[in-house]
């Protein structure tokens, strides 16, 4: 029986190849987008799942500030770690990272550049599941100098030579001994250092080497001692079953015991598990964008769906006749069935044999695009599971509605040729293009607004300059010799100006609530940026001074602050020019106030800044070029690089092209969402389509007769479309509301963002509406212009 199925549903699938090759065309690109962004959303889903103990690790924050500055800080001080483990019983470990940025390493004659590098303690290998591949698994760092890599680090530097035992150079005089090495971490992993020094190879070189001062007078005596920086990522290994709320009131309590003057400072715990798409406070930390493409992803597969069932039925008419004659020799209403469920069945098998074909082939395009690493491997149930759940449900939805609606026919009526479908039939399949084009105009407008703000985001007025700007990071030399190096830079025509920072102005930098201001109120803790720079920084970027003046390179600089207008509304000062400002140890003076400026992500409110004039701690090299002659200023750089730091490569970014990187995220989710809509739409094409075919079908004998009493190509045209324009204008007042809400959801994480506006709207309904009105034309011509002789003849 099955036998006779299947070829009875090829038959009638090569009999009828263009609306077949629609259906599978409909349905392999709905299944190979659906399918792809289900496994994006399942990646997504399961970042640090591998990890055994996952369910008992917890990330350590605190939340700081107030008012405005009011921000959860991911990085906090090294002695809670140490304190916790000793005095909480449910803290079965603890581990500290601590990044500090890029470093230059050597091994022989290769050098590179490594930004992944960090100072961890030997718990990282035991509390996650990160253990060494070689080296003492018991004791991964055998002393200060000791280094753990990756596997591809250890090919990189070392290639087929075992890396136990080699010597590396690390930053300018620091030896490492390779003692361990573990494997690469798996992709969906939110941690990716691939170098890895003990932290108490940090402590060493901060606080025993370097006697680090907080006030000139004071040396703290180790990290364990110091209450002031918050420098480090810290994770708690619990027990089971931890009241986790009790858990930060004791941290809290730590803390405020040995820095009394710091209270309140409130602590944060985050699951291991959430870190990846929450913020530490629990609210949207990329989790929104997850559903949103899991919704869309079902959406296109809807609209895929939706587009088999209205060619389906749009050809039913044409089969009414087959399934009578079937009916009258025998057939029951199960085998008709069946028989339709099978051919549905073919089809749908030879679009997913097409899908997994185009999966394959885009696989690797897709990886780059998303920046995933995913892999169809046939040992990954989790993958099959995502795979089987689409094509099950998909074809569940597409296939059942054709089959009833098909072996439905009265076999008497069907052979006289009055066959008739429901009202609720004709509805339901006008809901369905109703609901194609109401998400494909969703989508739309989606992608309108996200490129509006994208637009607004480059062409923001950040309060400074960024454009023709080259950052290049100082080593030491070559920032003890800047004052040399500008201005050999300026003998370059290229070069317009040249100045130095203690951070990359675009994005965040450090900040600090140690500060006092007279009239500061009691329950203030307002945190400010701190901005180190020289005194050319300020006009360089070419900031506005609203209130009193510039530094001026004078030794009395020093004890000079320059606020932000946020800080001043903030403090609660007027007039603040002269007023008395503490920052750290730093007892000074407020000389000016520089009009608020974006010195991070607009996702973020403008916050409290000081600039402080301190050159010393200027490592940032801005160079102003013409723009037309940036090669040749590059040319510049690299050559009083080199005169410095000849033993690492030179490296550089344009300050325009780092502030664009902030926003890749929404850079992508602009690009899928064109995506997105073009496929939908074209989907819902296909779909208006079937039904358009349909209702000529349903009308030829009323075309004829209108046609023989003189009606035009025109007037035909037009009662034909009229009917699917009323749908279209339904599915336009439908997606309006739904797009605004969803749309002004993904505006609220931004502090600074654009309105949505009645054009939007009007753009994406007539655009919806031309596509729409295209494709029908398409079909109501060809009815109109047929020959009215033989519609009345095949309407008889």
């Amino acid at each position: 029986m099955i036998r006779n199925y299947l070829k009875t549903a090829w038959r009638n699938i090569t009999s009828n190849k263009f609306y077949a090759a629609i259906n599978v065309a409909g349905l392999t690109v709905g299944l190979v987008v659906g399918i792809f962004m289900l496994l994006w959303v399942q990646d997504e889903l399961s970042f640090d799942k591998a990890n055994s103990n996952a369910d008992n690790i917890y990330k350590v924050g605190i939340v700081g500030g107030t008012g405005i500055s009011k921000q959860i800080f991911n990085n906090i001080i090294a002695p809670v770690a140490t304190f916790a483990k000793n005095e909480i019983p449910e803290v079965k470990d603890a581990v500290r990272i601590m990044w500090l940025g890029d470093a230059p390493f050597k091994y022989k004659d290769k050098v590179f550049i490594e930004p992944d590098f960090a100072f961890v303690d030997p718990s990282y290998f035991t509390v996650f599941d990160f253990p060494l591949i070689k080296g003492d698994k018991r004791h991964p760092f055998q002393d200060n100098s000791s280094v753990v890599i990756t596997e591809s680090t250890a090919k990189k530097y070392f290639g087929d030579e075992d890396p136990i035992g080699k010597v590396v150079m690390m930053g300018q005089d620091q030896q490492g001994k390779v003692t361990g090495v573990i494997a690469d971490y798996p992709a969906n992993s939110s941690f990716k250092y691939r170098i890895l020094i003990p932290i108490s190879m940090y402590n060493y070189q901060a606080y025993i080497k370097t006697k680090t001062s907080y006030d000139k007078k004071t040396v703290v005596s180790s990290m364990d001692a110091d209450w002031a920086h918050f420098g480090f990522q810290t994770y708690l290994l619990l027990k089971g079953n931890v009241n986790v709320i009790a858990l930060e009131k004791k941290l809290q309590a730590i803390h405020e015991r040995n820095k009394p003057e710091d209270a309140p400072v409130p602590y944060l715990t985050q699951p291991l598990l959430k870190m990846h798409l929450y913020k530490a406070d629990g609210t949207d930390g990329g989790f929104s964008t997850v559903r949103t493409f899991a919704i869309v992803a079902l959406m296109i597969l809807i609209i895929a769906c939706i587009n088999y069932v209205n060619l389906s039925t749009a050809r039913s008419m044409l089969r009414a006749k087959e399934v009578s004659m079937r009916k009258i020799i025998g057939a029951d209403k199960f085998q008709l069935f069946m028989q339709f469920m099978v051919e549905t069945a073919l089809l749908f098998v030879i679009s997913a044999v097409l899908a997994f074909a185009v999966m394959f082939v885009l696989l690797p395009y897709f990886n780059q695009f998303s920046g995933k690493q995913i892999t169809f491997s046939l040992t990954n149930y989790n993958i099959w599971l995502c795979i089987a759940a689409t094509l099950v449900g998909t074809l569940a939805a597409s296939s059942i509605y054709p089959a009833l609606l098909l072996s439905s026919f009265e076999p008497l009526k069907a052979l006289k040729g009055k066959v008739s479908v429901g009202i609720g039939n004709v509805a339901f399949r006008r809901i369905l293009v109703i609901t194609q084009f109401a998400v494909s105009i969703v989508l739309i407008i989606g992608t309108l607004v996200i490129s509006n703000q994208l637009q607004y985001i480059r062409n923001k007025n950040l309060g400074y300059d960024k454009e023709n700007i080259i950052l290049v990071n100082m080593r030491q030399d070559m920032k003890q010799h800047f004052d040399v190096v500008k201005n050999e830079l300026l003998k370059n025509p290229g070069v317009l100006s040249v100045t130095r920072a203690g951070r990359n102005i675009v994005t965040d930098g450090s900040s600090t609530g140690d500060n006092d201001w007279d009239g500061k109120p009691a329950n203030s803790n307002m945190w400010f940026n701190q901005i180190y720079a020289d005194k050319d920084m300020i006009p360089f970027f070419k900031m506005t001074l609203t209130e009193g003046d510039n530094f001026k390179g004078v030794v009395a600089d020093s004890a000079h602050f320059i606020i932000n207008e946020t800080a001043v509304k903030e403090m609660g000062l007027k007039n603040p020019v002269g007023k008395r400002l503490r920052v750290q140890s730093i007892n000074g003076t407020i000389i000016g106030v520089v009009k608020d400026f974006h010195f991070t992500t607009i996702h973020k409110k403008i916050e409290p800044a000081v600039f402080q004039y301190n050159p010393d701690n200027c490592w940032n090299l801005y160079i102003k070029t013409t723009g037309k002659d940036a090669h040749n200023a590059i040319a510049s750089a690299q050559a009083q690089w080199k005169q410095y730091n000849n033993d690492v490569p030179f490296a550089y970014a344009f300050l325009d092209e780092t502030y664009a990187k902030m926003y890749t995220t929404e850079q992508k989710q602009g690009s899928l969402f064109n995506l997105f809509s073009a496929i939908a739409i074209m989907i819902s094409c296909l779909g208006l389509f079937g039904l358009a075919t349909y209702s000529a079908q349903v009308k030829t004998r009323e075309i004829g007769i209108r046609k023989v009493l003189g009606a035009s190509v025109g007037k035909i045209v037009a009662l034909l479309a009229s009917e699917f324009m009323v749908l279209i204008i339904i599915a336009i007042v439908i997606a309006m509301p739904l797009a605004w809400f969803a749309m002004q959801g993904w505006l609220q994480d931004f502090a600074y963002k654009i309105s949505i506006s009645w054009g939007v709207f009007i753009i994406a309904g007539v655009g919806a509406t031309l596509i729409a009105l295209a494709t029908i034309s398409i079909q109501s011509v060809k009815a109109a212009l047929a020959n009215p002789v033989k519609s009345l003849k095949n309407g008889e």
